[in-house]
């Protein structure tokens, strides 16, 4: 059975156009190819990328974000109650109405604390600033490295400028060295995010960032056998572009310089919009749909491959949109958390505010009319470098 299910799965019509089979892609005449078991090895350097990550983040992320004044907030933790951590744990935390009143009486404790409690319990589990600065920080060093390698790779390459010459002689084109090294550690970090996206701060699109990963390592798993690689190459290229202006917005951010923060995010929101909504449906995806027919029928490592490609597509626009709804809110002075993060943040303001307020009541009346003008300059006034729009668009910076 496994064996029968092995072979069809290799089977050649399935991957190569009809008139070629694995033999025409054995190494001989000087030619190397790409091999399915060079892929093995990428297992082993997503775990290395995990503990080179964590020294990175340990020795040089945690001192650098130490110097630009960020520090580990540690939330004190909540009383420990049995009757609302079981619900916190089994049922959700952000009970409602009804359910706080029941867990009052189940308690006896009064709703207002029981209201403090949760906001208490879910600040306690929200990653910081300092978790926040890391994370991007690691991926920021590698889609810098990988974009730089990435041009280093391709710079001389004729199908660069010219994307007919991607499937100029296909499927007989010997694999470079760059070409291996590129794929096997871009593949192997995004072994690596999969692994760790458990661990990572969580945001809305959890599912999508998991779709994401997935797609992109079956896509270049794909295109490694069937010998689809200088497109594979072009792929990753692309989408490394507008990434390392992400993170560097985002690690400004959080250092709170920003202005630079925003001249990162203006950069990252048109390089983001050319190569992923330009470049890569009327380039590439144009490149892989209409050229390959040129030289072999279609078959269906033709249409998976492009289907893959779609996939993509489809979730560059859904970033997309987030972005332009997060620049629209940003703009008109609406933006009040982050589209694709957990609402903890915002919560964590409001409860901040919440259970200050017994101070904001005994403050001195001119004290209160200083608050009270700050709140209306916003986002406009010449407020401190705790500017809260800063702040909250902080949080909009999520990895795409």
């Amino acid at each position: 059975m496994l064996e029968t299910l092995y072979q069809w799965f290799w089977w050649d019509k399935l991957w190569l156009p009809a008139e070629l089979s694995w033999a025409d892609l054995e190494d001989k005449d000087g030619r190397v190819y790409a091999k399915a078991s060079h892929l093995y090895v990428t297992v082993p350097y997503a775990f290395s990328f995990l503990l080179v990550r964590y020294l990175f983040e340990r020795w040089i992320a945690t001192p650098l974000a130490v110097s630009g004044g960020i520090r580990h907030r540690v939330h004190l933790k909540v009383e420990h109650n049995p009757i609302l951590e079981n619900y916190y744990s089994t049922h959700s935390k952000n009970p409602l109405q009804a359910d706080i009143n029941g867990l009052s009486k189940k308690s006896s404790l009064p709703v207002r604390q029981i209201e403090r409690w949760f906001r208490r319990r879910r600040r306690q589990d929200h990653p910081g600033v300092l978790k926040k600065f890391r994370e991007a920080s690691w991926r920021f060093v590698f889609y810098l490295s990988a974009f730089i390698g990435g041009i280093a790779a391709l710079y001389d390459k004729e199908w660069l400028y010219d994307s007919r010459q991607v499937w100029t002689g296909y499927p007989k084109q010997s694999m470079l060295d760059s070409q291996y090294w590129y794929y096997i550690l871009e593949m192997s970090f995004y072994g690596c995010l999969l692994c760790s996206i458990a661990f990572d701060v969580k945001r809305k699109d959890f599912k999508e960032q998991i779709i994401h990963h997935l797609a992109t390592l079956v896509l270049l798993s794909f295109s490694w056998c069937a010998n689809f690689i200088r497109m594979g190459t072009l792929v990753m290229l692309v989408h490394d572009a507008s990434d390392i202006l992400l993170e560097s917005a985002k690690l400004f951010n959080y250092a709170k310089w920003e202005k630079t923060s925003h001249g990162l995010f203006v950069a990252f929101a048109i390089v983001f919009m050319v190569t992923r909504l330009i470049i890569f449906p009327f380039w590439l995806i144009h490149c892989t749909w209409v050229y390959p027919v040129h030289h072999y029928p279609a078959y269906f490592g033709y249409y998976f491959f492009n289907v893959m490609l779609v996939v993509l597509l489809f979730l560059h626009i859904f970033w997309a949109y987030l972005i332009f709804r997060m620049i629209r809110k940003f703009l008109f002075g609406t933006l009040t958390r982050d589209e694709r993060s957990d609402n903890e943040e915002e919560e964590e303001q409001e409860s901040s505010l919440t259970e200050d307020g017994d101070v904001q009541q005994h403050k001195p009346f001119n004290e209160l009319s200083r608050d009270a003008a700050s709140e209306k300059n916003g986002c406009f006034g010449l407020s401190p470098p705790e500017n809260t729009c800063l702040s909250r668009l902080c949080h909009e910076l999520g990895s795409v």
